[in-house]
């Protein structure tokens, strides 16, 4: 009788997970598997889901979205206004914007906003902070954009 040698799983679970991951990605529009190529539709936007895929912080970022919640302003600390934007392939990420060193961006449900910050990682999609400019010079400055009015 020829048996053959049981796998462990391992090496299969792994290529699973290889897979799904890829398909992910190519559901959220940042990778095409049929051609193996990236997604141009939105390549700031591709690149915050990468960093959210990756589990990765302190990456700078540009991108745009759609306001989909307007929370209250953090008022610990430095002050922030919050919101959570809707990016075109549907992931969401949390702008944290300091209202001490930038104006506050005027806001309202369905508003296009652009962005530049730097992206933290977190599990529910993540936080883009930076949104203004460094006072002392040291760290590289983000911005807001709505209605063709930056914010920084």
């Amino acid at each position: 009788m020829n048996r053959r040698k049981r796998s462990t799983g391992k090496g299969t679970l792994a290529a699973a997970v290889i897979v799904a991951i890829g398909w992910g990605l190519q559901q959220l529009g940042i990778v095409d598997l049929s051609s193996g190529s990236s997604s141009s539709a939105a390549p700031g936007n591709a690149t915050i889901l990468k960093a959210f895929a990756d589990r990765r912080s302190d990456v700078m970022v540009e991108g745009s979205g759609a306001v989909i919640s307007v929370l209250p302003d953090d008022l610990e600390g430095s002050k922030h206004q919050r919101f959570i934007l809707e990016l075109q392939d549907g992931a969401t990420v949390l702008i944290a914007h300091n209202i001490d060193l930038a104006p506050r961006v005027p806001l309202t449900l369905g508003d296009r906003i652009e962005f530049k910050g730097e992206y933290e990682w977190n599990d529910k999609g993540g936080v883009v902070h930076w949104t203004h400019h460094d006072p002392a010079g040291r760290h590289e400055g983000g911005w807001l954009r709505r209605g063709g009015q930056t914010y920084e």
